[in-house]
């Protein structure tokens, strides 16, 4: 992958009372939007991608990074992963259509796949985000070449060839001909090679110094 494609192009993706409260207080708890709020939350969330697609054209990509984050923020309040998670504490998540449901995670995951593809244009990469982001999409969507790759580059800057080898080598069977799936995977099975080579020597070493310790003790042992 030469570079990332245009974010617009990918078809991807960032009390303790209360905790015991009885029925009788659950009142208190907020219900989440209602199917038209839903509806205005995710055309917010789609236009503040567009924005950001539009400032990553531009090669904005603080802009661009701060509209996908912001995108990411007001899909929060309808992703009951999210809002199961901090349950009794804040409003809960709408009971989505499944044509909603598929939307929301659409938005996300071009949200993540571009702010990692953002992330790994800048000047100082955050391979440790750039490699969460695309954890994140693979979580909703496993075959994503993309964050497949990305997640193999990430890994490999990280010092992990091996989960680097194993992203990479699922990125090229979707992109077999992409010059750089190739390359960052060959650097992957050479990293591993490397290990491997150093590791062999250092275990040779150690039988050698552990044979040589033995020959020594049975020479210094006295004949009869």
């Amino acid at each position: 992958m030469a570079s990332p494609e245009t974010p617009g192009d990918e078809r991807m993706e960032l009390g303790a009372g209360a905790a015991v409260a009885s029925c009788s207080d659950s009142s208190s708890i907020k219900p989440g939007p209602s199917g038209a709020k839903v509806d205005s939350h995710l055309q917010d969330a789609i236009h503040l991608k567009t924005q950001g697609n539009k400032f990553y054209k531009e090669k904005n990509l603080r802009s661009a990074i701060g509209r996908y984050h912001r995108s990411l923020l007001v899909l929060r309040s309808l992703d009951s992963d999210v809002t199961a998670a901090v349950k009794g504490f804040g409003p809960e998540a709408p009971v989505l259509t499944a044509g909603q449901e598929e939307l929301l995670r659409n938005t996300q995951v071009d949200c993540y796949n571009n702010l990692a593809a953002c992330l790994l244009q800048r000047e100082c990469v955050d391979y440790t985000r750039v490699q969460e982001y695309s954890l994140r999409v693979l979580k909703w969507r496993p075959g994503d070449i993309k964050a497949l790759y990305r997640a193999g580059v990430a890994s490999l800057q990280l010092g992990d060839a091996q989960s680097a080898k194993q992203y990479l080598t699922q990125a090229s069977k979707g992109q077999p001909n992409d010059t750089n799936v190739r390359r960052h995977l060959q650097q992957a099975e050479d990293r591993l090679s490397t290990e491997y080579q150093k590791e062999k020597a250092l275990y040779r070493g150690m039988f050698s110094s552990s044979q040589r310790a033995g020959e020594g003790a049975s020479g210094g042992v006295a004949q009869k």
